[in-house]
């Protein structure tokens, strides 16, 4: 089996996802440090000790994560749920490697281009001077840390059909907000819970925007402004980067990735 230094791993992670440009609400990259060679990865949504589990259960030596721990405003205590999640990594000598808003804005990896790749949206892009219309073409992006990117779904015109097609690729029922029968064009969409952004995606002329959580006062910003919302499931819609995020590990280091979906309702 091949394997690579964690200290290579995390460095080249860093480099790809850019870590370090990221003003985040938790550190990025190695969280707990484990073994200093890593041969075996398991990649999930969320650290959660039922990924723990997994990772212990087929002797894996990493553990790679969009959401991971020390979170800022947390209590910073170790004790509970954090001491038996903690306490599970150390005994076993597991690394624990966790990139939030890095993984959620990659244009390849991240959360977004994987979400576009999944439910059939096509991002906007920015012409150059040189090369127009060209699929290298940097993503149209707005919003907060430019985290929402803009575009459309060709063979979907109406907020029914844009539904209808979330569903099926998502396999998960969203919740939507709206008249089934709208004319729907510009698409605006970030994974997780983004549903604060929604003003941002308001101003940059969206006609839905599509993202996991929803809240109370969303539902009315989104019926006063006529906008749609969708409301597709934070992990739902965040399965996908850290999946190409091991993809992408396998193939440049050639050690063993595995993605453990530990389903989430939420």
């Amino acid at each position: 089996m091949q394997n690579v230094s964690t200290r290579e791993l995390c460095g080249w992670i860093d480099s790809t996802l850019k870590s370090a440009s990221f003003n985040d609400y938790c550190p990025n990259g190695l969280q707990v440090e484990g073994k200093t060679q890593v041969t075996h990865i398991i990649a999930g949504v969320t650290a959660s000790e039922a990924l723990i589990d997994a990772a212990i259960a087929c002797g894996a030596d990493t553990l790679l994560v969009h959401h991971g721990w020390f979170w800022k405003g947390e209590d910073p205590r170790v004790r509970g749920t954090r001491k038996t999640r903690l306490a599970k990594l150390l005994a076993h000598d597991i690394n624990l490697l966790a990139y939030h808003l890095p993984l959620d804005a990659h244009p390849l990896l991240g959360n977004n281009a994987q979400l576009a790749r999944v439910l059939g949206l096509v991002p906007d892009r920015q012409p150059l001077p040189d090369i127009n219309n060209c699929d290298n073409n940097p993503v149209v992006t707005v919003g907060t840390n430019n985290l929402i990117w803009l575009g459309s779904m060709p063979g979907a015109d109406t907020l029914g059909q844009v539904a209808r097609q979330t569903e099926q690729r998502l396999q998960r029922q969203p919740l939507v907000i709206g008249d089934p029968d709208m004319a729907i064009k510009n698409i605006g969409w970030c994974t997780g819970a983004a549903h604060s952004m929604l003003s941002e995606a308001i101003d940059a002329g969206v006609d839905c925007f599509i993202t996991g959580e929803i809240s109370e006062p969303v539902v009315h910003l989104a019926r006063e402004a006529a906008v749609a919302f969708i409301s597709a499931g934070h992990h739902a819609t965040e399965r996908y980067g850290v999946q190409a995020l091991g993809n992408e590990i396998a193939r440049i280091f050639n050690i063993r990735v595995d993605f453990v979906d530990i389903d989430n309702p939420v």
